[in-house]
């Protein structure tokens, strides 16, 4: 029994949602997503409710156990989906060291962290990357996307816990250690 996947998606009035041969798209404000469907998960559009409503077949319930979670994962990312379209999904990023600098250049991001040559990562399509001193935000519709940049750029120099040095996210907490301690009597 799958609780996530029991409730239905509602669908905002700005919204449009096709479903062809296991394919949900959904177009929004802010682009349009697709997304391919499990087969063991059948998704179905409520027209009267303005709803989305994924079921599975109750009888093969008991004897499958990946069964719920399947349901539940696909009922989620469809509704991520949704609230992308419409709202789009943010990360922001902390620059933090003397020196280090993070800018946009055309659909490049440059990054100087201390490091001899500077890295470039590619923004993909369908992401907006600005920057304010130190501060990175990234804007995007597609929550998969936004993650996985900033999990990316996060990589190339993870928070260190004695000079709290790296890139990390805004609201993330770097526990900080004592350095050596010198001159002990």
């Amino acid at each position: 029994m799958s609780r996530i996947g029991r409730k239905p998606i509602p669908v905002p009035a700005n919204v449009k949602v096709a479903i062809k041969d296991r394919v949900v798209t959904v177009t929004g404000p802010l682009g349009s997503l697709a997304l391919t469907c499990r087969p063991e998960v059948k998704i179905e559009v409520d027209e009267a409710k303005k709803e989305l409503v994924c079921s599975v077949d109750e009888a093969r319930l008991a004897t499958d156990s990946n069964l719920s979670a399947y349901w539940g994962t696909m009922r989620a990312l469809i509704n991520a989906n949704i609230v992308g379209v419409t709202k789009g999904y943010m990360k922001e990023m902390d620059v933090v060291g003397v020196g280090w600098t993070a800018a946009v250049t055309g659909d490049k991001l440059k990054l100087v962290v201390g490091l001899a040559n500077a890295i470039i990562m590619t923004i993909p399509k369908g992401l907006k990357v600005t920057i304010d001193k130190s501060l990175v935000k990234i804007e995007g519709s597609d929550k998969q996307m936004v993650g996985q940049f900033a999990s990316t750029m996060r990589a190339h120099r993870k928070p260190e816990p004695y000079n709290g040095k790296g890139i990390k996210y805004r609201e993330e907490v770097i526990k900080r250690k004592s350095g050596k301690a010198f001159g002990a009597a």
